[in-house]
């Protein structure tokens, strides 16, 4: 657990001394195992500080273990805000942009586009700083690097001036909702529904900015709402489902019923986060937006037609295009399909039938949720992946920073593999495992809280 830069080179250097892997984790978020290792494991809960505020850019620099709710709570202090964020404020912000966090907004990119300059601890214990002048190339790969290029230490970020968001909930014919995706997504600062199977109404999210003064919820009403209504009875409904599978279809029709209206009118951030009490392990992929109608349609009939027990309600949401070479909306303006399954149910049929349907679609996997995809089958769905791997190779060429599962996503580091090859034998022609070679998926048990 180093707390200074200097901390986190000594450490990296000694690992790299003692011929051991380094891996960091952040606030164990993510449902994969992107963080471990059975090397040295990086902590970096005490570098959590804001190092610098330029009030009048809105530049914000801080260290990389901060956590999003701390990080909202110190700007806004300074009048500023980070545009667009997801629903979940517990990650560090190296680890959301290292696995291309995103909220919603047609118009708004991921957190990782928000970010100016980075800092990273590379694999020899020495320090680079990069950015869209003073690196680009580097840059874009830091950008999202799924913790493969160095341990990034400090980030700068853009924000811009704090603003209120008017959140209305509702529902609406899911159809309907599929139907007006793009318009609702385009005409909306966010939009996001969700749907449960077995179900035909969509539960809408819109926030909107706002010149109306914050109003917040009293606590009691606050606690009400998003800890009794929507964690601990829906919390209780699932375990009612799980300990009834056939009951879960009547289930999630009276849950989709009971979900009522709400209008918030707060500060951006308070909107933005919602509590989230009931655990579940979820999947998630990006696609151009215009295929996501498509894939909703495809996984509901798909669930009803093979009848699986699926308690969770599919997430719908959008972003905007982005340059980072591996990011999930690299390219293109993204739809995302989220889904999720309660803890202790069997989750891999489902998700790899979601999957497959994903595949048809030009489907990216989240970075930091479960998915079955190797380095063979994702390498065509990016057009920078070369790119990316270079700067693999020329920051990290031994593979320090590697695992079993980038290894199995991003493939071995070239350079890596060069040097272990017999002499006369060159690389192969991808730096991934071959088409022929099955790609090891998560078992079929339950994983971290959300």
């Amino acid at each position: 657990m180093p707390r200074s830069v200097e901390e986190i080179a000594a450490a990296v250097t000694r690992a790299s001394s003692a011929g051991m892997p380094v891996r960091v984790a952040g606030s164990g978020h993510s449902f994969s195992d992107i963080a471990c290792t059975d090397g040295m494991q990086l902590r970096l809960g005490g570098l959590s500080q804001v190092l610098d505020v330029d009030r009048e850019s809105g530049l914000v620099r801080v260290q990389a273990g901060i956590t999003i709710r701390e990080l909202n709570q110190r700007v806004a202090e300074h009048g500023l805000a980070l545009e667009n964020l997801g629903d979940i404020d517990a990650q560090t912000i190296a680890g959301a942009i290292s696995t291309a966090t995103h909220g919603t907004g047609a118009r708004l990119a991921n957190i990782p586009s928000q970010v100016q300059e980075i800092t990273l601890v590379l694999a020899d214990g020495s320090t680079l700083t990069c950015s869209a002048r003073s690196d680009p190339e580097t840059f874009r790969a830091a950008r999202v690097s799924l913790g493969a290029l160095g341990v990034i230490a400090e980030v700068t970020l853009r924000c811009v001036p704090a603003f209120c968001l008017r959140g209305v909930d509702g529902s609406a014919p899911l159809e309907q909702t599929l139907q007006s995706f793009e318009e609702l997504s385009l005409a909306n600062d966010h939009f996001e529904f969700y749907v449960f199977p077995y179900a035909q109404t969509a539960l809408t999210r819109i926030n909107n900015r706002t010149e109306e003064p914050a109003s917040p919820p009293s606590r009691l009403s606050e606690y009400v709402n998003d800890v009794l209504l929507v964690n601990k009875a829906f919390g209780m409904l699932c375990g009612l489902g799980r300990a009834a599978p056939s009951q879960i279809p009547p289930i999630n029709r009276l849950v989709t019923k009971l979900a009522g209206g709400r209008v918030r009118v707060d500060r951006s951030d308070r909107v933005f986060a919602t509590p989230r009490l009931v655990r579940f392990t979820e999947m998630e992929y990006a696609l151009p937006r215009g295929n996501v109608p498509e894939a909703v349609r495809r996984v509901l009939a798909m669930v009803e037609r093979e009848r699986l027990p699926v308690p969770f309600p599919i997430e719908v949401r959008s972003v905007a295009s982005d340059d980072a070479f591996i990011s999930t909306a690299a390219g293109r303006d993204s739809g995302f399909v989220a889904v999720h399954m309660f803890e202790g149910m069997a989750f891999e049929t489902y998700f790899r039938a979601v999957e497959a349907i994903m595949d048809e679609l030009e489907g990216r996997p989240h970075w930091g949720k479960r998915h079955f995809q190797s380095a063979a089958t994702l390498r065509g769905r990016y057009p920078d992946w070369d790119r990316f791997q270079a700067v693999r190779a020329r920051l990290d060429p031994q593979g320090l920073f590697s695992n079993a599962w980038t290894d199995r996503v991003l493939g071995p580091v070239v350079a890596r593999l060069a040097a272990s090859e017999p002499a006369g034998a060159g690389p192969t022609e991808t730096s991934g495992p071959s088409d022929a070679a099955p790609a090891p998926g998560p078992s079929e048990t339950s994983g971290p809280a959300a």
